[in-house]
């Protein structure tokens, strides 16, 4: 952040008068032009002239959207949760921890809330009714008024797709979970309707869903298998634990990975490199994800931010066996 100092030094101009035009001083006698200057110097160099700040408890609600015991389900979550708690300890967070069906016990005088998963919107009420505070990683609702941390599952979806289509697979299916109510399905099922659609190769009796954990990969992929024996055809899944299951029930079936089935994961969770034959996907950066909610709301608290901003991490597709 500038000073003033530095901003006086820019506009050629005493830090009194600096300091006089950027508090609105009425009385001041300069010239309309050496106002501008000074409010452009001010705007270029993101100077915020200081205010009396409050003091700032920071004690954390940390809503998760799994225990930590499902999260050996699907590590994702974990290293969301270790990137956050990272951070936090950085700032002096005091996180308290909660689950979802313990919305009701935050206490109302927190100064902070960062809620990892997918929620709804009465939820998100609800957090917004403890907090002014509210960054949401992973969400894939309406997010109005809330910061939020976010993945382009639409670039996610296509990267997947188009290297399916690049080796030459026309028949592309998508292994996935349930969304979290009917009216909200999982954007990563949605994007890739959308875009299989588009590229005229949808196929229904392609797309399975059932849950988000390595046996329900396990479950679709079996299920595939009775009806559909033969033909060469890829998946992309909706993360790596269901990839991971799928894996496993074309091991056990002798079925050749990747010449008969191809596999393209989402996250790029710990275990995927060394599962065999080990897993494409598309590397998710999850600690990043928890570190930047964190500093969403060191900006809210310490410089009491007010717009609401949202911030995408860019992903990366890492090719390996299972393609």
């Amino acid at each position: 952040m500038a000073t003033i100092k530095e901003i006086a030094e820019k506009a050629g101009v005493s830090i009194a008068t600096v300091s006089r035009v950027l508090n609105y001083d009425p009385t001041l006698s300069v010239s309309e032009n050496t106002k501008k200057r000074i409010f452009e110097i001010a705007e270029a160099v993101s100077y915020r002239k200081n205010a009396t700040r409050k003091k700032v408890y920071r004690r954390i609600a940390f809503v998760h959207w799994v225990t930590e015991t499902e999260e050996l389900s699907d590590l994702y979550y974990m290293a969301v949760r270790h990137g956050i708690e990272e951070e936090a300890d950085k700032h002096h967070f005091n996180l308290q921890k909660f689950i979802t069906t313990e919305i009701d016990k935050i206490p109302n005088d927190i100064d902070g809330l960062i809620a990892v998963g997918r929620f709804t919107q009465k939820s998100i009420k609800q957090f917004q009714a403890k907090t002014e505070h509210v960054v949401l990683i992973d969400s894939d609702t309406e997010h109005r008024g809330c910061d939020a941390v976010l993945t382009d599952f639409n670039s996610v979806i296509k990267q997947a797709v188009n290297l399916l289509i690049d080796k030459k697979i026309d028949k592309i299916g998508f292994l996935g979970g349930l969304g979290i109510d009917s009216s909200f399905p999982d954007v990563r099922e949605t994007y890739f309707r959308e875009y299989v659609t588009s590229k005229g190769i949808l196929d229904e009796s392609l797309i399975l869903l059932e849950n988000y954990h390595v046996d329900s990969g396990y479950k679709m992929m079996k299920q595939f298998l009775t009806k559909h024996p033969s033909g060469k055809v890829g998946f992309v899944t909706a993360n790596d634990p269901i990839a991971i299951g799928a894996v496993k029930a074309l091991n056990e079936a002798q079925i050749d990975i990747p010449s008969k089935v191809s596999i393209v994961g989402i996250n790029d969770i710990s275990v995927s490199k060394y599962i065999y034959p080990a897993l494409t996907t598309v590397r998710i950066e999850k600690e990043l994800m928890g570190r930047t909610a964190v500093g969403l709301l060191v900006e809210r608290l310490r410089d009491e931010r007010s717009i609401a901003k949202k911030v995408f991490i860019d992903t990366t597709l890492i090719e390996r066996q299972t393609t």
